[in-house]
């Protein structure tokens, strides 16, 4: 059986680290504020974006969410990245039709783009600028990894995805590591057979239990990315994990794994913001 990479552990020493920089902040007449535009009627987005308000009152930051109409989003941007009492935006997915996560992302200021949806925040993280927001699911790729010890300086990591939310920054961030990073995706040939090569694989693909025992070598270091919804209300990941759980030698579960972690990071990233823009 394979060893379980506990996300909520990882998820609960970040809080307790954002919440006394909180506390710091605070103490200095400063609340660290995170905005949240929820551009759609998604009810999806809408529950995540609830429990994202919960766990930020937890560690003591304030988050406000205004929900503009479409014609209205961008402005509604712009204007919370002027704003200097904001130190941290996002737009929620899924967007309305027409416009692009690219698109909107672009009118988040990268001091302030928290969740790395600007095409600049990409950029300035494909050129290792230091200071730079990844997006918080694949930076909670690395922090997962980090905080376990695996080992990644020229490892064979395999990335089975390429969205620009996941794949291509987690991509980036192992690169930074010095691990020998292949991404693949929907038309990467034999896709099972390169997965088969990864001693740390990352599965961010977005389909329900795709990747099972064909796609995992003996002893390799599963992240599981996938939040795939069931039919009774429960996740499951891109793994399989049952087919896997005696090849691989650590998974992270569904759920309970990268989501923790995610939620844990975007809330740090609230927190730098703050303390860099006050400074």
């Amino acid at each position: 059986m394979s060893r379980l990479l506990d996300g909520r552990s990882v998820a609960a020493t970040i809080r307790a680290d954002v919440t006394e920089r909180a506390e710091a902040l605070a103490a200095r007449g400063i609340t660290p504020t995170l905005a949240i535009v929820l551009p759609t009627e998604d009810e999806s987005a809408a529950w995540y974006v609830r429990s994202l308000q919960r766990a930020a009152e937890k560690v003591g930051i304030r988050c406000q969410v205004s929900k503009p109409a479409a014609e209205a989003l961008v402005g509604d941007l712009d204007a919370l990245s002027a704003d200097s009492e904001v130190h941290g935006v996002m737009c929620q997915t899924p967007l309305p039709e027409g416009l692009t996560l690219a698109g909107v992302g672009a009118h988040i200021a990268v001091e302030k783009d928290v969740d790395g949806a600007n095409p600049e925040s990409l950029g300035r993280l494909a050129a290792g600028v230091a200071d730079t927001f990844a997006p918080a699911t694949a930076a909670a790729v690395l922090e997962i990894l980090r905080s376990q010890d695996v080992p990644l300086s020229g490892k064979r990591v395999v990335v089975v995805g390429r969205s620009t939310v996941v794949g291509k920054p987690a991509a980036l961030l192992l690169l930074a590591q010095n691990a020998t990073v292949t991404v693949c995706h929907s038309r990467t040939v034999d896709l099972p057979a390169v997965a088969r090569t990864a001693e740390v694989l990352v599965a961010a693909i977005g389909r329900a239990k795709m990747l099972g025992a064909e796609y995992v070598a003996p002893g390799a270091v599963v992240v599981d990315v996938g939040t795939n919804p069931t039919s009774d209300g429960g996740l499951v990941g891109d793994v399989d994990a049952e087919a896997v759980a005696d090849i691989v030698g650590a998974l992270t579960p569904v759920p309970g794994g990268v989501g923790p972690v995610t939620t844990a990071l975007l809330l740090r990233h609230v927190v730098t913001a703050a303390e860099r823009i006050t400074a």
